[in-house]
């Protein structure tokens, strides 16, 4: 049975909780992180550049002039890509670049992920956090006191809590979520995982179904 340790906001451990073997326990799929990760990465992408090519830009299609005779190049538009105002040759188009991947891969690509930090001793359960003002001090404090600095480090915490946020926001490698929203790009992107009490009951509610 996975386990991880619980500590209060001191960094003193004070409980060992047994975690969830159907979100945990799971050996992780090569297979199934890498067709979610080519998923997520992908859907990222926006798609969105467009430039002209020769049949878009403005200009006539006449020949400019003939073909023989005027002692100038040959010509046959004025939209040619190598005229100034010409369309782009291969210009590039919008397209839409996202992938579909079904319910139970995303649910067991993030599985993989947990089960992946619990196997390497690398998640950590926070018994309670209270951030009375968005202090920059006080998160760095507590990572400090935890014995976790200088890492990529995901924070799932429960509910709206906007001081906690603004308090880690300007820390690197530091990403806050509610816990609910967590991903498996962002666990296998990060060296730890923080959860508090409720957001791991959250995690366990919703994923572990």
């Amino acid at each position: 049975m996975p386990s991880a340790s619980v500590y209060d906001k001191e960094g003193t451990k004070i409980d060992t909780l047994d975690l969830s073997q159907k979100l945990f326990g799971q050996e992780p799929n090569a297979s199934v992180i890498h067709q979610y990760l080519r998923a997520y990465l992908a859907n990222q992408r926006q798609g969105t550049v467009k430039k002209k090519g020769r049949s878009e830009v403005r200009g006539s299609g006449a020949k400019p002039w003939r073909q023989k005779g005027t002692g100038r190049a040959r010509a046959g538009t004025r939209t040619s890509p190598i005229w100034v105002g010409g369309g782009r040759a291969f210009a590039p188009q919008m397209r839409d670049y996202r992938i579909a991947i079904p319910k139970k891969v995303k649910r067991l690509a993030l599985a993989s992920a947990l089960s992946s930090k619990a196997r390497d001793n690398k998640i950590t359960i926070l018994d309670q956090i209270s951030v009375e003002a968005p202090k920059t001090k006080i998160m760095a404090g507590l990572l400090g006191k935890l014995k976790i600095r200088g890492s990529k480090i995901v924070f799932l915490f429960e509910g709206i809590d906007e001081n906690l946020c603004k308090s880690g926001r300007n820390i690197r490698g530091l990403v806050l979520k509610r816990a609910s929203l967590v991903n498996p790009y962002d666990l296998f992107n990060s060296d730890f995982l923080i959860m508090t009490r409720e957001a791991l009951k959250t995690v366990e509610e919703v994923f572990a179904r």
